[in-house]
């Protein structure tokens, strides 16, 4: 089973804004340019990086990087959960999985041992919206690469022994990863809840029933509809040229015919008019929290502003949530926030867990607080400095390898609609005050846009602790 491998925000100490608000410093020289990038590249963007769009609509971005001599290969596929529907949901995982278990002209288990052989590893990860092929590789297997991507693209196999092994490790993760997971959940069951109309309710993993009665025909009309190249987006960064990488895209991808355009995913979320709340009970030691408020997506002109606002509220000790609720109340053991950056509009949610012995009603109070006061007051300039220069950090430190080149790169392309925008990423989160970060709290967080989970040992419901249980009741 691959897991992703999420990169953690570091801290920056000293590191100034007027980095971020002028032109950006080299990012290496190239050894050569690439005659097939059209016209010169806006301020601040690399000049050696190249596109191209082959004729079946597959989307290559290239950034050369000669610092040393591997590379990294992202290929972006645009099918998450949200385009399931109730009987099939979970495929998008799945075919997480089938990817690595044969094709045409490698036999189940044969991609990892001929990539590894040549010096390469590889990993995948899906999310609501896209399901995401990572290959890291020396220079002199790309050809190799491409000739084993482009044989699961066009060829998956579609083994009837191989389908069932692998429903099999997705059923077992599924148990692993969830049902024995409280804190995964309790997320699940706020996610169903929080949505009502669009499929972002859907759980990435699947749900159970569906994933035992997928059939042969469910999968193959998936694959088909979805692994197509005008529904992908490849890009390599590392030690290339752009002229070697289209042609050999050109020679082992081109050929693989386009299909017709998925279906637009839909419906619309309507907008939430009343508080929301689902209790989960369940053996465990420690009462937990999650609270989501719906926001918007990437593409907003909020959504720098959204960023801070979580960094300023859960990002490392000194942020206001971890103060209030752990340092001074000593009421929860910890606290942290994410934001859904997805295609449709998402959510920012804040995940608690609960001190032994505390009430969770007393923890949904003081958190409600604080959601409040920065609505009311906003943010200090220090907390803006300070979440404007994580931000930063995180940032150049991405830049600095390979492999996070290639996934901002995609990141960019797929979720905002244009890669160069990562180039701007640094004066747009500059440009963002306090007033911003205020008029958003003030929008996003009420009550009617709020939707609560909470779920209660049933160990602490059965000793008489029972705070928990009342605070966790639906209304």
């Amino acid at each position: 089973m691959r897991a992703c491998c999420s990169s953690c925000l570091a801290a920056a100490v000293g590191v100034t804004l007027l980095l971020a608000a002028g032109a950006l410093p080299a990012l290496g020289q190239p050894r050569e340019r690439d005659s097939a990038r059209p016209g010169s590249a806006p301020r601040g963007v690399p000049p050696e990086i190249a596109t191209k769009v082959l004729p079946n609509g597959l989307q290559i971005i290239v950034w050369p990087d000669h610092d040393i001599s591997n590379v990294a290969l992202y290929n972006f596929v645009h099918v998450g959960s949200r385009n399931e529907r109730p009987g099939i949901t979970g495929l998008s995982h799945f075919f997480e999985h089938m990817m690595f278990n044969g094709s045409a002209h490698h036999p189940p288990g044969d991609f990892d041992r001929v990539m590894e052989e040549n010096g390469g590893s590889n990993n995948a990860y899906t999310t609501n919206d896209v399901t995401v092929y990572q290959d890291w590789f020396p220079r002199s297997a790309m050809e190799l690469i491409f000739q084993l991507e482009a044989d699961r693209i066009c060829c998956l196999s579609f083994d009837s022994t191989v389908v069932e092994s692998e429903r099999q490790v997705v059923y077992s993760e599924r148990r692993t990863s969830v049902e024995d997971d409280n804190s995964s959940l309790l997320d699940e069951q706020v996610m169903a809840t929080a949505y009502v109309a669009h499929p972002y309710q859907i759980p990435v993993i699947g749900w159970p029933s569906d994933i035992e009665h997928w059939t042969l025909n469910d999968l193959k009309s998936y694959f088909h509809t979805y692994y197509a190249p005008n529904n992908e987006t490849m890009v390599i960064a590392g030690d290339v040229t752009p002229a070697e990488v289209f042609a050999l895209a050109e020679r082992y991808l081109a050929p693989i015919p386009a299909q017709p355009q998925p279906a637009r995913v839909g419906p619309a979320e309507p907008a939430q008019l009343g508080e929301r709340r689902v209790e989960v009970r369940k053996s465990g030691q420690t009462p937990l929290i999650e609270v989501a408020y719906h926001v918007g997506t990437p593409r907003d002109p909020g959504a720098e502003a959204l960023d801070l606002l979580h960094m300023i509220l859960t990002s490392g000790e000194s942020s206001r949530l971890y103060r209030r609720l752990v340092d001074q109340e000593r009421i929860a053991v910890g606290v942290g926030s994410s934001v859904m950056a997805g295609f449709d509009p998402g959510l920012i949610t804040f995940q608690v867990t609960v001190s032994p012995g505390r009430s969770t009603a007393d923890v949904e109070r003081i958190l409600y607080e604080e959601l409040d006061r920065l609505a009311r007051e906003g943010p200090t300039e220090g907390e803006l400095t300070k979440a404007k220069n994580i931000q930063l950090a995180a940032y150049w430190e991405t830049l600095e390898t390979i492999n996070g080149k290639a996934s901002a790169l995609g990141d960019n392309q797929v979720f905002h609609g244009d890669w160069r925008k990562l180039f701007s990423s640094p004066s747009r989160y500059a440009a963002v005050k306090a007033r911003d970060v205020q008029a958003l709290a003030k929008r996003i967080f009420v009550e009617t846009n709020r939707t609560v989970g909470v779920l209660v040992p049933e160990e602490t419901r059965r000793a008489g602790d029972g705070a928990p249980a009342r605070a966790g009741g639906a209304r």
